[in-house]
């Protein structure tokens, strides 16, 4: 975030230390009322606490049930280079875990930002899902594809990074830190290895970050979006102005793919409230606040279609539904 753009503020909130050296902030203006159900919510790359300004507004925008977490990742701020998703969902479990054993019957819905929505979509479909403590919906904001952003914003250095970044790999230097003049050119001074490199952008389209690019297979989607569970509905919010997507992209296209793809396998998706969010940059920071209210209310109806049989199925007993 520009300095420029920085304000100095405080909120209280309650710190969750829910396993060793993780930890997870919650608003306290939103514990209102019983047990709260819980949306937590995954930044992107070199996102923290605050990084995306659109997380306070939404925060005191939810119903009075529901609560907004934010957990500090391994992965946050810089350190997702060395990282990976199968950190992070170990991570995020151990966090639903807490949350599940404190709150019972609560509803908990995974929501990503950025590279945050690869992680939604690891944790519900990747290897290990079926053991993992069980989410009630997911919601990705800006799910953009990392290899076509980088060819996007740096044209020049994306070949000769990933060709070195391969070598490294081959050679057994797989989590070896690339030169930073190699990296620094679209994250800056963030220490990146091979390994991370080519899960983001490898030009073989079998990167492990890899679930949004416009190119990927039908098997491949039906690897991610064709395995999400009824019981877990989805919804797309993708911004009709994000700036890391190229122009050649139908975005409406793009959406209308990952829902076909989740409705064939007979999962659900909110299709009323998902789609392409006209006006809306990737993290929506000086977007017009039509734009962020747009965004916000959204996220808000499909929460409460979360009750909706006919949308995601019986619900399990003992859940808490306010709205």
């Amino acid at each position: 975030m520009p300095l420029s753009s920085f304000t100095p503020s405080s909120t209280p909130g309650t710190i969750h230390h829910y396993a060793p050296r993780l930890v997870a902030f919650e608003d306290s203006s939103v514990l209102t009322r019983g047990i709260p159900n819980t949306l937590i919510w995954i930044g992107g790359l070199s996102d923290g606490l605050f990084t995306v300004k659109y997380t306070s507004t939404l925060a005191q925008a939810l119903p009075p049930d529901w609560s907004l977490v934010r957990p500090l990742l391994s992965s946050s701020y810089n350190g997702w280079g060395t990282s990976s998703l199968k950190r992070d969902v170990k991570e995020l479990g151990k966090l639903v875990d807490y949350l599940r054993g404190m709150r019972k019957g609560a509803v908990i819905v995974l929501m990503g930002h950025s590279t945050g929505c690869q992680d939604c979509i690891e944790y519900a479909t990747g290897e290990g899902a079926s053991e993992r403590p069980p989410i009630d919906g997911i919601i990705l904001q800006a799910p953009v594809s990392d290899r076509e952003a980088m060819i996007h914003m740096m044209p020049d250095q994306y070949r000769p990074t990933t060709e070195l970044a391969q070598r490294w790999l081959d050679d057994g230097k797989g989590e070896d830190v690339l030169p930073n003049s190699a990296t620094k050119a679209f994250f800056d001074s963030t220490p990146v290895t091979a390994r991370r490199w080519l899960s983001l952008a490898s030009p073989n389209r079998d990167g492990d970050d890899d679930f949004f690019s416009s190119d990927l297979s039908t098997e491949s989607l039906w690897k991610t979006f064709g395995a999400l569970k009824r019981s877990t509905p989805l919804l797309v919010l993708f911004g009709g102005q994000d700036q890391y997507v190229p122009d050649s992209i139908d975005k409406a296209g793009l959406v209308a793919r990952w829902t076909a793809t989740v409705k064939a396998a007979e999962g659900a998706v909110d299709e009323v409230n998902g789609g392409v969010v006209r006006g809306a940059s990737h993290n929506l920071d000086g977007d017009a606040q039509e734009v962020v209210e747009d965004l916000i209310q959204r996220v808000k109806r499909y929460l409460r279609r979360l009750d909706d049989e006919d949308f995601r199925g019986a619900r399990e007993p003992g859940r808490v539904g306010m709205l």
